[in-house]
C-alpha cells in the first residue's frame, strides 16, 4: 500500500489507517481476539498505522495483533486529560497497555472544544512536549472537529500531527463548513504539520456512495492517511481494494456491507441530565420531555456521548 511521510516527521504512514474506534464495547463489541485478528490481517496486508485513544478501550485488541507481528506499526493514540498528572497516567497505560516502550503518535482528544483548548489543557499538552523531548512519544498533536481548532494548531510550534474531521458532506464539522475545513487544512500543511483524516464516510451516512466518499479524502493532497473504521473481513477486504486502486470482485458489494448501526436510547433508564447533549460535537443530540433524542441525520456514530452517560443509556448498535 501507499505510504507518505507524515508532516516533517519521520514516520512513514499507509494511505489507509486502521481505526479501531466501531470495536468498542458500545459499538460493536468486537472480542479482543476478534479485533486482533482482523487488525493482523491489515498488518500482513500493508497497512501500517492504527488510530486508537484511551477512551476506545482498545489497547487489548491492538496488543493482540502486535504479539503476532514483526513488522513496523504505527501508532495513534489520543487522551481527553487536562493536566500534567493526567496525561503522565495516560501515556504510562498506553505504553503498558500495549507493551511498548514508545508509542509514535499522542494526541489531545479534542472533539469539540474551543481555539483555547491548548491553554485550558496546557499541563496535558506540556506534558505531550515533555514525553516528546524524553523520546518516549515521537509526535505530538491534536483530534479535532472544529475548524478554528485546526487554524490555530497550525500556528503552535510544538504541533506535529493535526487531526482533524473532514467528508465530502462536511457533516460532524464545527465552527466551519466543508471548504472552510479544507482551507484550514492547507493553512496547517503550509504551516508543516501532518495531517490524517477521519470520518470520510460520515459515520456511515456515505457507506452506499462509498468509492466517491474515499475518493474525496483521497484527492486532498494535504492528507497523508484517512482513518477508516471496520470490524468485519470483508469491510477490511473492500476497502484494501479501494485504496490500492484494485478492480472490486463481485463478491465484494457495497450493499453487502451497508451501514445498520444506530445510536440508540435506553429512554427507561435515561434521567434526563443532558451530559451527551453537552458533549456531542456534531448537535445530534437534544432533551425532550425530560429524555435525550437524536436526530439520526445529524449523528455520525462517533461514540462521544456513550462513555459520558453516567446511566450507561446510550448505545451504538
Amino acid at each position: 500500500m501507499k505510504k507518505t511521510r507524515l508532516g516533517q516527521t519521520q514516520l512513514e504512514v499507509s494511505e489507509m489507517c486502521f481505526g479501531v474506534l466501531p470495536m468498542v464495547p458500545l459499538q460493536a463489541r468486537i472480542s479482543e481476539e476478534a479485533g486482533g485478528e482482523l487488525i493482523l490481517a491489515a498488518l500482513r496486508q500493508g497497512v501500517n498505522f492504527i488510530d486508537t485513544a484511551e477512551t476506545y478501550n482498545t489497547y487489548p485488541h491492538i496488543r493482540r495483533a502486535l504479539d503476532q507481528f514483526n513488522g513496523e506499526v504505527i501508532i495513534a493514540t489520543k487522551s481527553p486529560a487536562h493536566t500534567y498528572a493526567d496525561m503522565e497516567r495516560s501515556i504510562e497505560l498506553a505504553l503498558k497497555s500495549l507493551g511498548r516502550e514508545q508509542i509514535e503518535i499522542f494526541l489531545l482528544h479534542a472533539a469539540r472544544v474551543t481555539p483555547a483548548v491548548f491553554e485550558e489543557r496546557a499541563g496535558a499538552f506540556q506534558c505531550l512536549v515533555d514525553y516528546k523531548e524524553k523520546g518516549i512519544l515521537k509526535a505530538i498533536g491534536i483530534s479535532t472537529h472544529v475548524v478554528p481548532v485546526v487554524r490555530r494548531a497550525a500556528e503552535i510550534p510544538n504541533v506535529d500531527i493535526i487531526f482533524p474531521i473532514v467528508n465530502k458532506l462536511g457533516m460532524g464539522i464545527v465552527d466551519g463548513s466543508i471548504d472552510e475545513m479544507l482551507q484550514a487544512i492547507r493553512k496547517a500543511h503550509d504551516a508543516r504539520k501532518g495531517l490524517y483524516g477521519m470520518k470520510a464516510l460520515a459515520g456511515g451516512h456515505l457507506i452506499t456512495d462509498l468509492k466517491e466518499a474515499f475518493d474525496f479524502v483521497r484527492q486532498i493532497p494535504e492528507l497523508s492517511s484517512i482513518a477508516v473504521g471496520m470490524v468485519k473481513l470483508e469491510e477490511l477486504e473492500m476497502n484494501l481494494k479501494i485504496f490500492n486502486d484494485e478492480e472490486l470482485s463481485a463478491n465484494l458489494t457495497i450493499g453487502n456491507l451497508k451501514a445498520s448501526k444506530r445510536l440508540h436510547i435506553l429512554t427507561n433508564i435515561c434521567r434526563g441530565c443532558g451530559t451527551c447533549v453537552e458533549t456531542c460535537p456534531n448537535a445530534a443530540l437534544s432533551l425532550v420531555d425530560g429524555k435525550a433524542q437524536v436526530d439520526r441525520d445529524s449523528c455520525i456514530l462517533c461514540g462521544y456521548c456513550n462513555p459520558v452517560c453516567p446511566e450507561f443509556a446510550l448505545r451504538v448498535v
